[in-house]
This record gives C-alpha cells, sequence and structure tokens, in this order.
C-alpha cells in the first residue's frame, strides 16, 4: 500500500543534509528532466522580485520565501516527511514513531510536490516555494507540465500496490491515479445534514495517513481500508473506491 500525501506550504528550514542531488531521489529516470527544468526557473525567477511574487502567490511580507528559493541549490536538505510542517504533517506527527513504526511508515509514505513531483518520504529535500496553482513565467501549468510523467508513472504504481490518495484538489491534478482509494471528510450535524470539512480536513486526513502507514494489515482494496479505520473508531461510509470519513459537526 502506499498512502499519496500533499506537500504543505510551510517547511521546516534548515536541515542536515547536504545540497540537493536530485539523481538521488525517487523516480529519477521518469521526473528528473522535469524537476531540473523546474528547479532552474524558480532560482532564476527569485532574481525578478515583483515577477517571483506574482508567480508564487505572495507578498513582500513573505520575500524570504523568494529567498529560499533563490538558495536552492546550496540549502541544506531533509527528508521530504520532516521537511513539511502545518495541520495534515501535525496529526501525523512522523516524529513520533517508534522504531518498529517508522520503517513501515516511510515505506508506505509517499508526497505529490509541485517541484519535485513524486517523492519517497525519506527523498532528501530543500525548503522551496511552490504550489501546485503557482504558474512559472513563460509556460503551462505545473499540471500541464507533470501529467505526461507523473500519469504513467502513478499508473504503473497503481498497477502492483493500492494507493491511498489523500491529495487536494490541486495537487491531484498533477497526476491521475487510475483505481485509487479516494477520502473525503464530512461532518454530520445533530440533524443528519452534512458538509464537506474544509481546514480540519487536513487533520483528519494526516490521522487516518499515520493509521495506514503504521497498520500491520496489508490492505488491498477500499473495503480494506475502511476495515482499518472503523477498528480504530472512526466512522467510514464507502462508495466504491471512495471513503467518506464522517466526524461530528
Amino acid at each position: 500500500m502506499l498512502v499519496l500525501l500533499p506537500p504543505s506550504e510551510t517547511k521546516r528550514p534548515g536541515g542536515d543534509g547536504a545540497p540537493p542531488d536530485l539523481a538521488a531521489l525517487s523516480h529519477d529516470a521518469d521526473l528528473g528532466t522535469l524537476r531540473k527544468e523546474l528547479c532552474d526557473e524558480l532560482v532564476a525567477l527569485a532574481a525578478d522580485r515583483p515577477a517571483a511574487r506574482a508567480a508564487l502567490g505572495v507578498s513582500p511580507r513573505q520575500d524570504a520565501e523568494i529567498e529560499r528559493n533563490a538558495a536552492l541549490w546550496t540549502s541544506p536538505t531533509l527528508p521530504a516527511l520532516d521537511r513539511y510542517t502545518g495541520v495534515l504533517y501535525d496529526a501525523l506527527d512522523a516524529g513520533s514513531l517508534t522504531r518498529a513504526t517508522r520503517d513501515r511508515a516511510r515505506a508506505r509514505l509517499a508526497v505529490c510536490s509541485a517541484l519535485f513531483g513524486l517523492l519517497g518520504a525519506d527523498d532528501p529535500i530543500p525548503a522551496y516555494r511552490l504550489s501546485a496553482g503557482s504558474k512559472l513565467p513563460g509556460s503551462g501549468t505545473l499540471a500541464a507540465r507533470w501529467r505526461p510523467v507523473l500519469d504513467p508513472l502513478l499508473g504503473r504504481i497503481s498497477e502492483g500496490e493500492l494507493v491511498v490518495d489523500l491529495r487536494s484538489g490541486g495537487y491531484a491534478a498533477l497526476g491521475a491515479v487510475p483505481g485509487a482509494v479516494t477520502v473525503n471528510v464530512l461532518a454530520e450535524r445533530a440533524d443528519g445534514s452534512r458538509s464537506v470539512v474544509s481546514h480540519h480536513n487536513k487533520a483528519h486526513k494526516g490521522g487516518l495517513a499515520r493509521l495506514l502507514a503504521t497498520s500491520r494489515a496489508e490492505p488491498a482494496d477500499a473495503t480494506a481500508v475502511a476495515r482499518i479505520a472503523r477498528r480504530a473508531g472512526h466512522t467510514v461510509e464507502r462508495t466504491g473506491d471512495h471513503l467518506d470519513l464522517v466526524i461530528p459537526a
């Protein structure tokens, strides 16, 4: 089983790893060329602050994000699972895993990044700023650039193992996963009405990712994924390959 996560806008600064070596990242044969193009474009863009702000959707108060991009090739690295922060990753809380569960979790977790494509949990990456909705000057959308290489790669992966896709819409658009188990988080009110959870959606997906990544079970389909969640006390409804995680409003 592979649990596919979105990245986060926020990144842990610094690191103790050597500067980026794209050839050391997972799936280099498939993704290496586009990774190099995007990294070079991001570094070049940082030299033009107004253009960088517009492309990245940041304000002058966030110029430190552009400075991170300018130093991308010389910055220290951290494993991807340690680099990303925020609500989902706080709920995942990979740093608290025991030695017995850490290896299993890191083998099962992957991140879909706008800059690097598909990352393994331990892939060493620098801090950077680029989201799925960013549009670098003079090029197509990131989805248009990534899909020709991510679609076939994710298709091959999904032929060999179950993929639980926890990505948000923008990152799901970077590459399709045929037959993936998808998950929504729904809040149920006392009158039985429901609504899609927005912000706290990330926390619940992070908790589910932790549960699946550390489970001793090896689920083969959506029914088995739902069973793992229910055993942990969650309310889950299945429709085909889609799961609704239902929480009290």
